[in-house]
């Protein structure tokens, strides 16, 4: 393990969070209750910051991009909701999709906003920023970049394709992603984030849509290798047809560090509860088969991080992580490294929550 340097626990964590999709808005959705939490919580967080994939060109996200010539909001919205103190009336309006086959069908409400305030701003990171502070989020909301950028690949036939829809459907052909225009830089803000975590996590998210995209822009890896912040990689549920058809766990982080190889994580949280028999006809029927459950990752498979195991699932039909489970593992992951100035009884209840063994 790698010495990791803390204030006492007197003062709260700085969270970076990495990804995109689903599997962001997730995690943060468990992560909002710590922030700023210090009577309520044995451990809290004093600012918790989302970087987030802005390489979506499919659905609403796609249209508005080609007609308005703007970064894609959907994952953004997404985010914002989710780090929204107030979950009910203008959370539900944000994520309003409108019906009928016209101009506006397809469309949600929040992605309509965040294009209007973009016109008006002129910015659209300043726009996301005045979205979020209508939401309350509790949380801060960086695009990894803020140059139009498309993801693309080299194919292992020498052929190239373009855009985040087509590199979904075929990821085990990927010889080589990259964002076009290289170079892309990244907001000052997020590399001032990273510079000032105390715990960064990249996943859970679509491998090549929502994980790698953030780190490839330009000097973000670097970012995260030189912070002295407790990394942590979440290993996906599922593998996902067209994308990561018959990629095990181990197979996800070797990815991630084909791309990023500078940074060494410490800890990486795998999900060992098999589904239910349902679950696994219903996703089977889809291509799709679980990761994690059937031995692929552990300790001689990953070398410099220490596996770390626990049920994660929720309890709906669709498998998903639970968000609150998710987020009390990745807090103990960050406490280890001061767990002696936290009260064992703090750290055991945080354990107990997330349902890991003392």
């Amino acid at each position: 393990m790698k010495n990791h340097i803390f204030s006492d626990s007197s003062t709260g964590l700085n969270f970076v969070a990495i990804g995109g999709g689903n599997g962001l808005s997730t995690l943060l959705s468990g992560l909002k209750r710590y922030v700023h939490a210090s009577v309520l919580e044995p451990i809290w967080l004093d600012n918790l910051s989302a970087i987030v994939a802005v390489t979506d060109d499919g659905g609403s996200s796609g249209r508005l991009r080609d007609e308005l010539q703007m970064l894609p909001p959907g994952d953004i919205r997404n985010c914002m909701v989710a780090l929204s103190e107030d979950s009910r009336l203008l959370s539900r309006l944000f994520q309003h999709r409108f019906r009928g086959e016209g101009d506006l069908g397809g469309h949600s409400f929040g992605n309509i906003f965040l294009a209007a305030l973009s016109e008006i701003t002129g910015d659209f990171a300043e726009a996301v920023k005045l979205s979020s502070e209508i939401l309350a989020s509790k949380g801060h909301i960086y695009p990894a970049t803020v140059a139009n950028s498309t993801l693309s690949a080299e194919l292992l036939d020498g052929t190239t394709i373009h855009g985040e829809t087509n590199i979904a459907q075929v990821g085990n052909a990927i010889k080589r992603l990259y964002l076009d225009p290289q170079g892309c830089k990244p907001m000052p803000e997020t590399l001032a984030a990273i510079a000032e975590a105390n715990v960064i996590s990249i996943g859970p998210g679509s491998l090549y849509t929502s994980l790698l995209p953030p780190i490839l822009v330009d000097g973000v890896a670097d970012a995260i290798a030189e912070s002295e912040a407790v990394k942590v990689f979440v290993c996906n549920l599922m593998t996902q047809p067209g994308e990561t058809d018959g990629l095990s766990a181990r197979a996800h982080l070797e990815t991630v560090r084909q791309y990023a190889p500078q940074i060494d994580f410490d800890y990486v949280i795998v999900n060992n509860r098999p589904i239910s028999e349902y679950q696994m006809q219903l996703y089977t029927e889809e291509g799709a088969e679980q990761i994690g459950v059937h031995g692929s990752i552990s300790p001689e498979t990953i070398e410099g991080a220490e596996i770390v195991y626990g049920n994660l699932l929720d309890d709906g039909e669709k498998v998903r992580h639970h968000p609150g489970k998710l987020a009390q593992v990745l807090l103990l992951c960050a406490l280890q490294p001061r767990k002696s100035l936290v009260s064992s009884q703090s750290f055991q209840s945080l354990e107990r929550m997330a349902g890991l063994p003392n």
